[in-house]
């Protein structure tokens, strides 16, 4: 037993202290990725807290707060439009119970006239467009934005319809991201992903049983090794100052809000942590 022990903690010293330089200096055994786009101010829904979510109207008023990524989700209709949404069933956002994939693009319903804000309960949003956008509208009108879109669900077709282009970290992805970093194993692995996005662990807390999860996940250095492989992370849905500079402060290369004005004032009022 004794020799077994001599020769194996060498092995694991050894390993641990490579892990370590390897986390800290990736660029020995990794490229670094080139991305097209790098995005600090993203709003979430489109900036739900201003606009009423996911419409053109809220693209627009965002991207004229100064937001330099749109994010969103979409779903596709029972004729085959690709249609932005949050919610394949429509009562919340409409008060109609029914679904994008049971309807044809001419029959689904407007919006409400006010949205309370999912990530800050008590808030509402209102705005003249009740409309639902296509997204094939919102990358005419906003050719030079980047666009973070989210599938619900596992549909092939609406997957395919948005290939061929950088994609962010699924669950089982995230969960895997995690147990490469902390066996040590993340240095040695290369990643096809270009965005980690997750929930900051204070939102969690207040919206969700999974903040043990969130909790494992903040981790500055996973974060530091990430951004130095080209790898950004956005972590959300931080709607007050406190929650942004929180995001900040553990690592994050982007901010998703809600507010999109809100989150041009904050790092207006404090680029030096830009």
């Amino acid at each position: 037993m004794i020799s077994f022990l001599y020769f194996i903690l060498p092995v694991l010293g050894g390993y641990t202290l490579t892990s370590v330089y390897l986390l800290k200096n990736p660029h020995i055994l990794h490229k670094r990725k080139h991305t097209t786009f790098y995005c600090k101010h993203i709003s979430h829904r489109g900036g739900s807290g201003e606009r009423i979510e996911s419409t053109m109207e809220a693209f627009t008023h965002a991207v004229e707060q100064g937001t330099e990524m749109l994010e969103m989700d979409c779903h596709l209709t029972h004729d085959g439009y690709v249609v932005v949404s949050h919610d394949e069933n429509l009562l919340r956002q409409t008060g109609h119970d029914v679904t994008i994939s049971s309807l044809n693009l001419q029959d689904l319903p407007l919006y409400k006239e006010r949205l309370e804000v999912t990530f800050y309960a008590g808030r509402y949003s209102s705005g003249t467009d009740r409309n639902f956008a296509l997204l094939e509208d919102v990358f005419k009108k906003f050719p030079e934005t980047p666009v973070s879109i989210e599938i619900k669900e596992n549909n092939h077709q609406l997957i395919e319809k948005n290939g061929s282009m950088p994609y962010s970290f699924t669950m089982s992805r995230g969960m895997l991201l995690l147990l490469l970093y902390y066996t040590g194993l993340l240095p040695f692995v290369p990643i096809g992903e270009s965005l980690l996005q997750f929930y900051l662990p204070r939102i969690m807390n207040r919206y969700d049983c999974r903040s043990v999860f969130s909790a494992l996940t903040m981790r500055k250095s996973l974060f530091k090794h990430l951004s130095a492989r080209g790898i950004q992370v956005h972590l959300f849905v931080c709607n007050t100052d406190e929650d942004i500079k929180a995001a900040l402060e553990v690592g994050a290369t982007g901010v998703m809000s809600d507010y999109p004005a809100l989150l041009s004032n904050y790092l207006c009022r404090n680029r030096s942590q830009d």
